[in-house]
């Protein structure tokens, strides 16, 4: 599955040899964490990275910290630095969160959208229905980045305070609990078509309705993980 995930504009830079080692190693471990190969709870060795790297301490640590503005990696002092750890708990939270955020930036979606955003949003969910599992009903994977649909909703509101905190702090920490908890969803057809809803909404410019659409497709999804979480 993660063979099929799209590299972001950031990421692009970065396989351009554009952005610096601490940019590169940031985009590498951030990869590594999200997919598991860094294994959550895990204890992080900066003289390990710094070999397998060949990174300076500097280096290593600007890109540490970043991972750690992105809830990604826990540090204490004296103790060094860890993987985050998953749990239902924490994943049940984090939408919660969106919920109410990613229902706020819908609506600022539909009042502010523009033929180019509506162009796109569309062109991405015509993209997303070539998937071969969404189409056996057996997952709706959602690339990173520009060819994710919550992602491309919350960078069509406009509103910097809302991408800042829903695509960066927020976002690779709800990728992680992704990847490493199953994509595998009964909703696959039925999130389609909430997403369908959703931009038919907002290409109406009927901000009230989008939110309400967005906040009931979020809860539904909630709702599904709880039952998952439940039954474990």
């Amino acid at each position: 599955m993660a063979s099929t995930q799209q590299v972001t504009k950031a990421d692009e830079k970065a396989l351009q040899g554009t952005q610096s080692l601490a940019d590169r190693l940031f985009l590498s471990l951030r990869k590594d964490i999200v997919e598991g190969r860094m294994a959550a709870g895990s204890k992080i060795s900066e003289p390990e990275l710094a070999r397998r790297f060949d990174a300076s301490r500097g280096s290593l640590r600007e890109a540490l910290m970043r991972l750690d503005s992105l809830g990604l990696i826990e540090r204490k002092v004296n103790v060094g630095a860890r993987v985050v750890e998953l749990s239902g708990r924490g994943l049940l939270e984090l939408y919660d969160v969106r919920e109410a955020l990613e229902g706020m930036a819908c609506r600022l979606a539909a009042e502010n959208r523009s033929d180019a955003d509506l162009a796109e949003l569309r062109q991405m969910l015509e993209r997303h229905e070539q998937q071969e599992e969404l189409q056996a009903g057996t997952a709706y994977y959602q690339p990173e980045g520009d060819f994710d649909f919550h992602f491309r909703i919350v960078q069509a509101s406009n509103n910097e305070l809302l991408i800042d905190t829903l695509c960066n702090k927020l976002y690779y920490r709800v990728r992680m609990y992704r990847y490493q908890l199953g994509m595998a969803s009964p909703r696959a057809h039925r999130a389609f078509r909430e997403h369908s809803h959703i931009i038919e909404a907002i290409e109406a410019g009927d901000g009230e309705l989008a939110e309400i659409l967005m906040r009931r497709h979020i809860r539904a999804s909630r709702s599904n993980i709880a039952k998952k979480l439940s039954s474990n």
